[in-house]
């Protein structure tokens, strides 16, 4: 529940137990208090910035008059206006920070700092000017001066007519008053006092909307902190479910795949020697054998697929030689890669090449393959390209083939997609098809 949902909770009793029960709310008095410290934050704020303007343009115009006097004075109107664009930026956002630990310590409500200006260069110290987050904050504590004047002193007149009201009452009773207008005085005092912790809410609200808006992030700013969070978000998952194979597949290779080839090993040893053995015992043995190593096989063909040691140990290159040298069609490669990309980009590109190879071998009837990479700048193009029968796509609402062919190259997209990249498909019916993939080599 945020303090707005306590300010707006309804209290039981009827209206006048809600109006003396909100007297010594704890809500009601963090209200004032955030009203009453809102007065001076806010005209200190408005003069500080008022005066280096003023400041700021007495330079200026003395500049534009012709300094007269000492010659520092000149140097002394140089520094004040080359200085000013620098410094005033700066205290806005001082004043801005200083206003969110305001909201943040009395009324324990946590507003976002917006997003720092970003580039460099020699302009950098006046970058701030071009940023909507300087121009917002600046218009908050303008309104926050006169917010603050008009309801610091609203706040405190409600809040002090508990000493009013007795005072204006002993002016009546003493004559000192006019009976008419002491009594009313009087009574308009003694009205106000209830009145005050719904004036300091409802001002207290007025303030946390106009911070909202304006001392923290935009919309805009919002979601593209979102999408950058999510972005880097979703990389660390990349990174965390690469890493993930990687150990299943060092845990399977170190000791899976070990026990497998000693007991292959041994079955064999037994097939051989046992040639004495009676024919049952023989069969026996010989099947054990051939299942264990086909077993063999076969965990390592799923070692291969889950990461290959090669990719880590002597990069893309040599990896996709033993996808090309193994593939059941020819494949001619070609690699062209000055650096590395990073391991997950490299995992991507390597699995997205297996893949279409297996598709290729599969559904296209092709009678050979093209696999291309290369590295242009910070991005990595690879091209899987055959002379089969085409027709392969990449839209959702198309019918499969009857082979079932074509329903992994959405995978593929989606692997691709994992680390910001992209995937095409260029495959008219009768061929040939060519699957580009360009992945950026820094994710």
């Amino acid at each position: 529940m945020t303090w707005m949902d306590t300010v707006r909770a309804p209290g039981r009793g009827g209206p006048l137990t809600d109006a003396l029960r909100a007297l010594w709310s704890p809500q009601s008095w963090r209200a004032t208090l955030h009203v009453l410290l809102g007065a001076p934050l806010g005209v200190g704020a408005g003069a500080v910035i008022a005066g280096l303007v003023l400041v700021w343009a007495a330079a200026v115009w003395s500049l534009a008059e012709g300094p007269t006097g000492a010659r520092w004075l000149a140097v002394l109107y140089v520094v004040v206006a080359v200085s000013g664009p620098v410094a005033l930026p700066w205290c806005v956002q001082a004043f801005g920070a200083v206003q969110r630990a305001r909201f943040r310590s009395v009324l324990g409500i946590e507003l976002a700092a917006p997003s720092p200006v970003a580039g460099g260069g020699p302009l950098r110290l006046v970058r701030p000017w071009r940023a909507p987050t300087t121009w917002r904050q600046l218009g908050y504590h303008l309104l926050a001066l006169v917010v603050g004047l008009v309801g610091g002193g609203l706040v405190a007149i409600c809040w002090s007519a508990v000493v009013l009201a007795p005072w204006y009452a002993d002016g009546l009773w003493s004559g000192a008053q006019r009976p008419g207008v002491g009594l009313g005085v009087t009574v308009l005092t003694l009205a106000l006092l209830p009145a005050a912790p719904w004036v300091a809410r409802g001002l207290a609200r007025i303030d946390e909307a106009a911070a909202r808006a304006l001392l923290g992030p935009s919309r805009g700013e919002e979601l593209a902190l979102r999408v950058e969070s999510l972005a880097r978000s979703r990389a660390e998952i990349v990174a965390a479910t690469d890493a993930e194979r990687r150990r299943i597949e060092r845990d399977l290779h170190d000791g899976t795949q070990r026990r497998l080839v000693a007991l292959a090993m041994h079955l064999g040893m037994a097939r051989a020697g046992l040639t004495d053995a009676p024919e049952p015992v023989r069969q026996v043995i010989a099947q054990a054998h051939d299942e264990a190593t086909e077993a063999l096989r076969e965990l390592r063909q799923l070692v291969r697929g889950l990461h290959p040691a090669v990719l880590d140990d002597r990069g893309l290159d040599a990896a996709l030689s033993g996808i090309a040298c193994t593939a059941p069609l020819p494949v001619a490669l070609r690699v062209d890669m000055a650096t590395r990309c990073s391991p997950s980009v490299e995992a991507v590109a390597y699995f997205v090449v297996s893949e279409a190879l297996t598709n290729v071998a599969k559904h296209a009837n092709a009678s050979h393959a093209e696999v291309t990479v290369e590295r242009t700048g910070d991005r990595l193009r690879v091209v899987v390209a055959d002379d089969g029968r085409g027709g392969a796509t990449l839209d959702p609402t198309a019918a499969p083939p009857a082979d079932g062919g074509g329903t992994g190259l959405r995978g593929l997209a989606q692997r691709a997609a994992a680390v910001d990249g992209t995937l095409t498909v260029d495959s008219p019916p009768g061929g040939p098809t060519a699957i580009t993939v360009e992945l950026p080599c820094g994710s």
